[in-house]
């Protein structure tokens, strides 16, 4: 055959061996490679971190064996020791009867939906409906992780007994108005109780009220209500005040007059007294000088009555055609007759 027509034959089994060879990989190096992804694996599943506001509890097949404070740690790989990490320094809160959305410079909430947990019945058979929140820490991990299971709804099932059963030792008027701060304080030294002996290992911090209302249904008829006890309460005030301004008064008025009166007889009395002794001592001396008692007596008298007249003519009574004599610038003129000049 000629060159073009010659069919050149390749050798494929020598390409096939090049191949083969070129894609092998030592082993040495494969295990190499091997041991530093697990050693990679080992050391990623070796290190945990526990935040600044935790502890972690680590497990070893179940067990606790320490409790780590924050900061990076390690412990024994593949599932062997496990870590549970526990906010043992942040404050933790549970709401009622509503939800916050979203907390910003305004934070807004949301109370559709949980009216089953909000309507509570109150001892004079009332219905109200009670939003509150329960602010709580954790004290004791290792009893708030193993003690009892699931803490949260746990304490959250707590919360409502308590509540309602608080609530339903009180009038509606004291749920609403006057109790509120007592409530408050009860529900969570119960909840403290009961905590501490299920062992929970939580720390009841503080429980606020968020909001007590009536429900929306007989809210016009019980806001109502409230006006006309507030209008009650209104007058019963101002009849107070009146009676308190009123009454004093007149007690003080009556006790003045009982004094004047007191004082009087007193004065009347001891006047009467006086008069009396003097009356003796007199009629004393009178036994004893008749006439120069007599003529004192007298003569005390004119000096008395004489003491009490503003004009007094003094005339001899032999006297015959007296000339009154009257004092410059009088103006009335006076005329005796001869009787009047004996007299």
């Amino acid at each position: 055959m000629s060159e073009k027509g010659k069919v050149e034959v390749i050798d494929l089994s020598h390409a096939r061996n090049v191949t083969r060879v070129a894609g092998k990989v030592p082993k040495p190096v494969a295990v190499v490679i091997a041991l530093l992804v697990v050693g990679v694996i080992l050391l990623f599943s070796s290190l945990f971190q526990v935040n600044a506001d935790s502890v972690g509890v680590v497990l070893r097949f179940g067990e606790v064996t320490r409790t780590v404070e924050p900061g990076l740690h390690m412990k024994m790989p593949l599932g062997v020791e496990r870590v549970h990490v526990v906010p043992t320094r942040r404050q933790l809160k549970q709401e009622f009867g509503f939800r916050t959305v979203y907390a910003d410079e305004r934070t807004v909430y949301s109370s559709d939906g949980y009216e089953e947990e909000s309507l509570m019945l109150t001892g004079d058979l009332n219905v109200v409906q009670v939003q509150w929140t329960i602010q709580y820490r954790v004290e004791d991990a290792y009893d708030y992780l193993f003690r009892v299971r699931n803490v949260e709804d746990t304490l959250r099932f707590l919360s409502q007994a308590v509540m309602r059963e608080i609530v339903g030792d009180r009038t509606v008027n004291e749920v609403l108005t006057v109790g509120r701060v007592e409530l408050a304080t009860t529900v969570q030294e119960r909840l403290q109780l009961l905590s501490d002996r299920y062992e929970m290992g939580i720390s009841i911090n503080d429980v606020i009220l968020q909001d007590v209302n009536p429900p929306d249904p007989v809210k016009p008829s019980f806001n109502e209500v409230n006006q006309a006890q507030q209008e009650m309460e209104r007058k019963i005030n101002e009849a107070r005040r009146a009676y308190n301004a009123a009454v004093p008064r007149a007690r003080g008025e009556a006790e003045q007059l009982v004094q004047q009166a007191e004082g009087y007889e007193i004065n009347r009395v001891n006047r009467a007294e006086g008069q009396v002794a003097r009356f003796r001592n007199l009629y004393a001396e009178y036994v004893d000088a008749p006439e120069i008692t007599r003529q004192r007596i007298y003569l005390e008298t004119m000096a008395d009555v004489l003491g009490k007249v503003e004009n007094k003519v003094i005339i001899d009574e032999n006297a015959e055609n007296v000339i009154p004599m009257m004092p410059s610038g009088a103006a009335v003129p006076m005329t005796l007759s001869g009787a009047a000049g004996g007299q």
